[in-house]
């Protein structure tokens, strides 16, 4: 398998380490052109929503990508990420990709000193690494969605469909998990595996 990384701004990096922990093939995404190239799945990082959304607009990246994800693409979303799948925003006109059927604030818990760690329960997994770095909250999701993780009565990772979303940063630590858990559990049933 093969998964593309939205590489233009964020922690794709320690994405990418992550996937290929899992065993999966990894490439960047960083202009239009790269979006003929072969791959399976999507990562969009962590990272600065507005920038990451700005960029997709100027590299003329963004209508291809929402395409994509809406035709099945599968995607794996953390904190930025999720923002950019979000149909809506608290108190943001802006809605980006908009994929995702959920409402999402951003920085909810504060600012960089809000940031914390949490080892919880993703998918029926437990004791997975949860870092929350500026993360946003999920306010609401449809009963499309199916809630995977929780915290403190928050939702902080669900799934709809091929989308898989999450407030917090599972990559970085060096528990790859999540990864492991959206290559065998939405990529490979997308392509048939």
């Amino acid at each position: 398998m093969k998964i593309a990384l939205l590489a233009l701004q964020g922690d794709f990096a320690e994405h990418e380490a992550a996937f290929r922990a899992a065993g999966a093939e990894t490439l960047q995404l960083r202009r239009k052109q790269d979006l003929d190239l072969a791959f399976d799945g999507l990562v969009l990082p962590g990272g600065e929503s507005t920038v990451q959304g700005k960029l997709l607009h100027e590299l003329e990246m963004f209508d291809p990508l929402r395409e994509r994800i809406r035709e099945g693409l599968p995607v794996f979303a953390t904190c930025a990420g999720l923002i950019l799948l979000a149909e809506r925003l608290m108190d943001d006109p802006t809605v980006h990709l908009g994929t995702l059927n959920a409402v999402v604030r951003r920085n909810a818990y504060g600012r960089q000193l809000g940031s914390f760690f949490h080892s919880g329960t993703f998918a029926g997994m437990e004791n997975i690494p949860m870092s929350f770095i500026r993360a946003p909250q999920i306010e609401f999701c449809s009963p499309a969605c199916q809630v995977l993780a929780e915290h403190g009565g928050r939702i902080t990772a669900l799934r709809q469909g091929n989308q898989l979303a999450m407030t917090f940063h599972p990559e970085l630590e060096t528990d790859c998990r999540a990864a492991a858990w959206f290559l065998r559990e939405i990529v490979s049933p997308c392509k048939g595996l």
